[in-house]
């Protein structure tokens, strides 16, 4: 059993909690919201993330953006400094790698970036991706709590590893969503039902998760969100900001992602339409619309 520190209790990060006492770890949660903290059931409420953080083995956040990590971390009464020398401090955040690297180099104490993939059903299933960068002793310390959360946990290399493998997997999920997309409007513009074109990409070169595992039309993946009106599941305005965080790594980079570009345009457009707190998926209904 290990002491943890668990800051950020939105959508995903109080599932993620409730996951970790259930494996039977001690967790202190702290979250801007009280009632973001009720939904922790069976940690410890904690005043501060100051508090939180004091005594823990381990600290981790789930924030919404780089300038709320840095906050978190570096900031005035910031978890960093309120962790012992030897606590290992994972952010699970999706943020920009450069504001990772920072605040990995600036923190004082083992950091890993921690970003994961599964949305929140993942979360609630402790089925999770945990994409890891980071020193390799702190990863195999932190591993066993990953796992009680994740189905898969892998160490991509150096601080920014994780989030620089978050940037390339969403932006390659939203290109292969749009895909799928339209893969169904045509067939539905040529008379061929979901069901025949499911059985068949499903097990032909068309074949990708966008399809099998987050099938954007009712039927024939009983557990997408298309069956529940495109509920989310991960929201389209936070496949924006992914997509945006990747298209700013290609800048910097110099590297040619036209696609992914044109993705970013398609879901910008999808949110303007009021599409944002919907499912990504569901930007079938304005390429069905187009």
């Amino acid at each position: 059993m290990a002491r943890i520190g668990f800051v950020g209790l939105g959508n995903m990060g109080a599932p993620m909690a409730r996951n970790l006492v259930r494996a039977g770890h001690e967790v202190s949660v702290y979250d801007l919201s009280a009632g973001a903290m009720a939904r922790a059931e069976g940690a410890r409420p904690a005043t501060s993330g100051a508090e939180a953080a004091g005594g823990a083995e381990f600290v981790l956040t789930m924030l919404p953006a780089g300038q709320h990590v840095r906050e978190a971390w570096l900031g005035t009464g910031g978890l960093a400094a309120a962790s012992a020398p030897e606590t290992v401090l994972i952010d699970c955040s999706t943020i920009d790698v450069g504001t990772a690297r920072e605040v990995a180099a600036a923190a004082g104490r083992p950091f890993l970036d921690a970003p994961v993939s599964g949305g929140v059903m993942g979360a609630e299933a402790a089925t999770l991706t945990f994409m890891v960068g980071g020193p390799g002793d702190a990863f195999a310390r932190a591993e066993p709590l990953l796992q009680a959360m994740g189905r898969t946990v892998v160490h991509c290399g150096e601080a920014g590893a994780g989030q620089a493998a978050k940037a390339c997997n969403n932006m390659l999920l939203a290109i292969s969503m749009i895909g799928t997309c339209e893969a169904f409007v045509l067939a539905e513009k040529l008379g061929l039902s979901h069901e025949a074109l499911f059985e068949v990409a499903s097990k032909s070169s068309g074949q990708c998760w966008s399809l099998t595992t987050y099938c954007p039309v009712p039927g024939p993946v009983p557990a997408s969100p298309a069956n529940r009106d495109y509920r989310p599941g991960f929201a389209a305005a936070l496949m924006v900001k992914d997509v945006g965080l990747a298209q700013q790594a290609a800048a910097e980079t110099g590297a040619s992602t036209p696609m992914g570009a044109r993705a970013l345009e398609l879901y910008r457009e999808f949110v303007e339409q009021g599409g944002g707190g919907t499912d990504f998926s569901g930007i079938i209904r304005m390429l069905r619309g187009r």
